[in-house]
Protein backbone atom coordinates (compact mmCIF):
# COMPACT_ATOMS: atom_id res chain seq x y z
CA UNK A 1 0.00 0.00 0.00
CA UNK A 2 1.50 3.54 -0.74
CA UNK A 3 1.97 5.69 1.68
CA UNK A 4 -0.98 7.61 0.60
CA UNK A 5 -3.54 5.50 0.95
CA UNK A 6 -2.29 4.32 4.35
CA UNK A 7 -3.07 8.13 5.67
CA UNK A 8 -6.48 7.78 4.36
CA UNK A 9 -7.59 4.43 4.94
CA UNK A 10 -9.02 3.90 8.31
CA UNK A 11 -10.92 0.08 7.48
CA UNK A 12 -11.76 -0.49 11.17
CA UNK A 13 -14.05 2.65 11.16
CA UNK A 14 -15.58 1.86 7.44
CA UNK A 15 -18.53 0.18 8.82
CA UNK A 16 -19.57 2.75 11.51
CA UNK A 17 -18.46 6.10 8.80
CA UNK A 18 -19.74 4.75 5.35
CA UNK A 19 -22.32 1.13 6.71
CA UNK A 20 -25.44 3.30 6.08
CA UNK A 21 -24.81 5.19 3.29
CA UNK A 22 -24.00 2.25 1.45
CA UNK A 23 -26.38 0.17 2.16
CA UNK A 24 -29.14 2.88 1.49
CA UNK A 25 -27.59 3.19 -1.67
CA UNK A 26 -27.41 -0.85 -2.81
CA UNK A 27 -30.95 -0.84 -1.11
CA UNK A 28 -32.56 2.01 -3.58
CA UNK A 29 -30.44 0.25 -6.67
CA UNK A 30 -31.73 -2.89 -5.56
CA UNK A 31 -34.98 -2.93 -3.60
CA UNK A 32 -33.76 -6.25 -1.49
CA UNK A 33 -32.60 -5.80 1.94
CA UNK A 34 -30.30 -8.88 1.94
CA UNK A 35 -29.15 -7.88 -1.23
CA UNK A 36 -27.95 -5.09 -0.21
CA UNK A 37 -26.47 -5.99 3.03
CA UNK A 38 -24.91 -8.71 0.98
CA UNK A 39 -23.74 -5.92 -1.81
CA UNK A 40 -21.72 -4.08 1.34
CA UNK A 41 -20.04 -6.70 3.00
CA UNK A 42 -18.85 -7.50 -0.27
CA UNK A 43 -17.77 -4.07 -0.87
CA UNK A 44 -15.89 -3.93 2.46
CA UNK A 45 -14.09 -7.18 1.48
CA UNK A 46 -13.01 -6.31 -1.86
CA UNK A 47 -11.70 -2.97 -0.12
CA UNK A 48 -9.67 -4.37 1.89
CA UNK A 49 -8.02 -6.90 -0.53
CA UNK A 50 -7.43 -4.05 -3.00
CA UNK A 51 -6.06 -1.60 -0.69
CA UNK A 52 -2.39 -1.71 -1.84
CA UNK A 53 -3.95 -1.14 -5.75
CA UNK A 54 -5.67 2.50 -4.41
CA UNK A 55 -3.70 5.55 -6.01
CA UNK A 56 -5.37 7.83 -3.90
CA UNK A 57 -7.32 9.88 -6.29
CA UNK A 58 -9.82 10.18 -4.48
CA UNK A 59 -11.39 9.89 -1.02
CA UNK A 60 -12.29 6.85 0.60
CA UNK A 61 -16.21 6.78 0.53
CA UNK A 62 -15.80 7.77 -3.17
CA UNK A 63 -13.58 5.21 -3.75
CA UNK A 64 -15.73 2.38 -1.93
CA UNK A 65 -18.90 3.51 -3.36
CA UNK A 66 -17.43 2.59 -6.71
CA UNK A 67 -16.48 -0.36 -5.35
CA UNK A 68 -20.07 -0.86 -4.69
CA UNK A 69 -21.09 0.31 -7.66
CA UNK A 70 -19.43 -2.52 -9.64
CA UNK A 71 -20.56 -5.02 -7.34
CA UNK A 72 -24.01 -3.63 -7.81
CA UNK A 73 -23.20 -3.99 -11.48
CA UNK A 74 -21.83 -7.19 -11.44
CA UNK A 75 -24.98 -8.80 -9.21
CA UNK A 76 -27.17 -7.59 -12.15
CA UNK A 77 -25.65 -8.79 -14.69
CA UNK A 78 -25.39 -12.07 -13.42
CA UNK A 79 -28.97 -11.85 -12.91
CA UNK A 80 -29.67 -11.03 -16.41
CA UNK A 81 -27.53 -14.29 -17.19
CA UNK A 82 -29.35 -16.53 -14.97
CA UNK A 83 -32.55 -15.18 -16.55
CA UNK A 84 -31.17 -15.80 -20.09
CA UNK A 85 -30.46 -19.03 -19.16
CA UNK A 86 -33.50 -20.08 -17.47
CA UNK A 87 -35.51 -18.28 -21.19
CA UNK A 88 -33.06 -20.31 -23.39
CA UNK A 89 -34.46 -24.07 -21.81
CA UNK A 90 -38.08 -23.19 -23.14
CA UNK A 91 -39.64 -22.83 -26.38
CA UNK A 92 -39.02 -19.64 -27.59
CA UNK A 93 -42.46 -19.75 -28.90
CA UNK A 94 -43.78 -21.20 -25.76
CA UNK A 95 -42.32 -18.72 -24.24
CA UNK A 96 -43.57 -15.53 -25.68
CA UNK A 97 -47.19 -17.33 -26.37
CA UNK A 98 -47.40 -18.22 -23.23
CA UNK A 99 -46.77 -14.66 -21.38
CA UNK A 100 -48.13 -12.61 -24.22
CA UNK A 101 -51.44 -14.88 -24.21
CA UNK A 102 -52.41 -14.15 -20.79
CA UNK A 103 -52.93 -10.40 -21.97
CA UNK A 104 -53.25 -10.42 -25.45
CA UNK A 105 -55.72 -12.44 -27.60
CA UNK A 106 -54.41 -14.31 -31.29
CA UNK A 107 -55.61 -11.02 -32.84
CA UNK A 108 -53.38 -9.03 -30.51
CA UNK A 109 -55.91 -7.40 -28.55
CA UNK A 110 -56.48 -7.00 -25.27
CA UNK A 111 -57.84 -9.95 -23.87
CA UNK A 112 -61.34 -8.97 -22.19
CA UNK A 113 -60.63 -9.54 -18.47
CA UNK A 114 -56.63 -8.05 -18.89
CA UNK A 115 -58.08 -4.70 -20.67
CA UNK A 116 -56.77 -1.91 -18.73
CA UNK A 117 -58.78 -0.65 -16.15
CA UNK A 118 -59.53 3.53 -15.44
CA UNK A 119 -57.11 4.00 -12.70
CA UNK A 120 -58.07 7.70 -11.51
CA UNK A 121 -59.66 11.08 -12.10
CA UNK A 122 -57.33 13.01 -14.55
CA UNK A 123 -57.25 15.82 -11.38
CA UNK A 124 -55.79 13.17 -9.45
CA UNK A 125 -51.92 12.63 -9.60
CA UNK A 126 -51.74 8.73 -8.31
CA UNK A 127 -48.12 9.71 -6.85
CA UNK A 128 -49.68 11.61 -3.85
CA UNK A 129 -51.58 8.86 -2.84
CA UNK A 130 -49.54 7.15 -0.24
CA UNK A 131 -51.59 3.39 -0.57
CA UNK A 132 -50.81 3.67 -4.43
CA UNK A 133 -46.70 4.32 -3.50
CA UNK A 134 -47.07 1.52 -0.89
CA UNK A 135 -49.00 -0.91 -3.65
CA UNK A 136 -46.26 0.37 -6.54
CA UNK A 137 -43.46 -0.40 -4.06
CA UNK A 138 -44.58 -3.77 -3.73
CA UNK A 139 -45.53 -4.59 -7.37
CA UNK A 140 -41.75 -3.22 -8.31
CA UNK A 141 -40.15 -5.41 -5.62
CA UNK A 142 -42.15 -8.77 -6.83
CA UNK A 143 -40.85 -8.19 -10.40
CA UNK A 144 -37.73 -10.85 -11.41
CA UNK A 145 -34.74 -8.79 -10.35
CA UNK A 146 -33.20 -8.02 -13.82
CA UNK A 147 -36.68 -6.71 -14.94
CA UNK A 148 -36.45 -4.52 -11.41
CA UNK A 149 -32.60 -3.41 -12.53
CA UNK A 150 -34.04 -2.37 -15.86
CA UNK A 151 -37.51 -0.48 -14.55
CA UNK A 152 -35.53 1.06 -11.66
CA UNK A 153 -32.29 1.94 -14.24
CA UNK A 154 -34.26 3.71 -17.15
CA UNK A 155 -37.03 5.12 -15.08
CA UNK A 156 -36.21 5.73 -11.74
CA UNK A 157 -33.26 7.15 -12.33
CA UNK A 158 -33.51 7.92 -15.90
CA UNK A 159 -30.92 6.69 -17.39
CA UNK A 160 -30.55 6.55 -21.61
CA UNK A 161 -31.14 2.98 -23.47
CA UNK A 162 -27.11 2.86 -24.31
CA UNK A 163 -26.49 3.45 -21.13
CA UNK A 164 -28.81 1.11 -19.49
CA UNK A 165 -27.69 -1.58 -21.79
CA UNK A 166 -23.95 -0.91 -21.24
CA UNK A 167 -24.13 -1.53 -17.44
CA UNK A 168 -26.35 -4.58 -17.62
CA UNK A 169 -25.16 -6.12 -20.30
CA UNK A 170 -28.07 -6.49 -22.24
CA UNK A 171 -29.14 -5.21 -26.03
CA UNK A 172 -31.60 -2.38 -27.08
CA UNK A 173 -34.07 -5.61 -28.47
CA UNK A 174 -33.31 -7.28 -24.61
CA UNK A 175 -34.30 -4.00 -22.92
CA UNK A 176 -37.73 -3.22 -24.66
CA UNK A 177 -38.41 -6.86 -24.49
CA UNK A 178 -38.08 -7.29 -20.70
CA UNK A 179 -39.76 -3.44 -20.14
CA UNK A 180 -42.54 -4.50 -22.17
CA UNK A 181 -43.06 -7.59 -20.05
CA UNK A 182 -42.79 -5.27 -16.88
CA UNK A 183 -44.74 -2.89 -17.67
CA UNK A 184 -47.53 -5.23 -17.98
CA UNK A 185 -47.01 -7.50 -15.18
CA UNK A 186 -46.62 -4.14 -12.71
CA UNK A 187 -50.30 -2.67 -14.51
CA UNK A 188 -51.87 -6.15 -13.81
CA UNK A 189 -50.33 -5.87 -9.93
CA UNK A 190 -51.33 -2.61 -9.42
CA UNK A 191 -54.80 -3.39 -10.85
CA UNK A 192 -55.27 -6.47 -9.11
CA UNK A 193 -53.61 -4.69 -5.79
CA UNK A 194 -54.98 -0.65 -5.80
CA UNK A 195 -57.69 -0.82 -7.81
CA UNK A 196 -60.03 -4.16 -5.76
Amino acid sequence: MSAEANKIFNPELWVQKYGDDLYAWAFHRTGKKVVAEDLVQETFLSALGSMEKFRGDSNEKTWLFSILKNKIIDYYRKAFVKYEMNESRMQPDHKETSFLNHFFDKHGSWNKSQRPSNWHDEEDNLLDDEEFRQILKLCLNSLPENWFALINLKFMEERKTPEVCKELGITPSNLWVIMHRAKLQLRACIEENFLD
